[in-house]
């Protein structure tokens, strides 16, 4: 058993610059909408299969909300993303499985892989694991054939991961170009190769093609991802989207056998908003309202009880008014507000008691005096 670790410093001597994202990459990736990333949450499955159609295992990935908890034990929300699959290669067992946790505009937490192929002589198992870490990725990877392991731990800073997306982050990125339509051809994205070296990662549209899935047919985007590396070939992977974002089918180039999907999904469209009514504003005839009427005629025999009521339990409100109307018809007055006013005003509690013997001429408070009335009035 062996075990090596590498540093930053250890590979920038080894490599004078770091790759870089481009801008597009980057501005692509800030425009991401929590709306219509809500949109992509769902599992789906596809069978692989060989090129003569033989069933070779199954693919499942999901994609759900989660939460991710950090080294200081906070909990923030997250994209949670696990796919794993199992199946045949040449007739040898083999596997992988992927989980990752990472924010809206699908920076990086955390993700976790593992792959595995049970040859007879020599058994191959590939692990790799990515945090961030304060102002770094930490990535450690560990490889084993038969008893043999090699073990390798990489530090990155932090700021040379802008428009990284890590294998996980990837399969929903190919959701949204699809629920888009639209594949940012001219962006150069950062991802990781097969040997944990960073690399640039590009996409391209295909167009679009027709396929039969069971007894349906369905039109579906092709969008090629290609990861070139530093020091190897470029690894190309097809993907066929349908419209809602759920993998139709998966060809990875130069590699037999594909994944498709046996059974036509549910394809989620888009909620058309509909305008708000607009209600015309119509004039309101109550007495020709059954239901407004009948209120009225409710509520006037309510108060000509409650007044019945009122005046027989205060029978001096009779004498009062009976009083008022006597004066003001003898009087009749050109101004009966404010007779009434001054009829009334000595018994407001507010007011000084008048005085027994009282000037004739006294003016009244309720009435406007003329210049002339005033002099006569200071006068007396």
């Amino acid at each position: 058993m062996s075990s090596q670790v590498h540093s930053i410093g250890q590979e920038a001597k080894e490599h004078l610059s770091l790759p870089e994202a481009n801008a597009e990459a980057i501005s692509f990736l800030s425009s991401l909408e929590k709306e219509e990333l809500q949109k992509l949450f769902f599992s789906e499955t596809l069978a692989m299969v060989s090129d003569a159609g033989e069933p070779q295992g199954e693919l499942t990935i999901e994609v759900q909300r989660g939460k991710y908890k950090d080294e200081f034990g906070v909990l923030t929300r997250c994209i949670l993303v696990h796919a794993f699959s199992r199946g045949l290669l040449d007739k040898t067992l083999c596997g992988n499985s992927l989980l990752g946790y990472f924010s809206e505009r699908l920076v990086l937490m955390e993700q976790h892989s593992q792959e595995f192929i049970k040859f007879l002589i020599l058994p191959m198992e590939r692990k790799m694991s990515l945090l961030k870490q304060d102002d770094q990725l930490a990535m450690t990877r560990s490889v084993k054939e038969g008893e043999e392991v090699k073990t390798g731990v990489t530090f990155l800073p932090w700021h040379s991961t802008a428009g990284f997306v890590s294998e996980a982050a990837n399969l929903v990125l190919l959701r949204v170009m699809a629920w888009q339509q639209k594949v940012p051809s001219n962006a150069r994205f950062l991802a990781l190769d097969s040997e944990g070296k960073l690399c640039h990662s590009t996409y391209q549209a295909l167009g679009y093609q027709t396929i039969q899935v069971g007894r349906q047919q369905a039109e579906v985007l092709i969008v090629e991802q290609t990861v070139h590396s530093r020091e190897g070939i470029p690894m190309s992977c097809q993907f066929y989207l349908l419209s809602d974002g759920h993998l139709a089918k998966r060809v990875q180039v130069g590699v037999p056998g594909c994944c498709i999907i046996t059974k036509m999904p549910i394809l989620r469209e888009e909620a058309e908003i509909e305008p708000r009514p607009v209600f015309e504003k119509k004039p309101l005839v109550w007495e020709e309202d059954m239901e407004l009427y009948s209120r009225f005629l409710h509520r006037k025999e309510e108060l000509r009880l409650s007044h019945a009521s009122y005046l027989r339990q205060h029978p001096e409100a009779h004498a009062l008014i009976s009083d008022f109307l006597l004066f003001l018809l003898l009087r009749q007055p050109q101004d009966a507000i404010t007779f009434a006013a001054e009829h009334f005003g000595p018994f407001a509690a507010h007011l000084p008691p008048t005085p027994a013997l009282r000037s004739s001429h006294r003016p009244s408070p309720f009435r406007t005096l003329d210049p002339e009335d005033r002099s006569d009035s200071e006068e007396s």
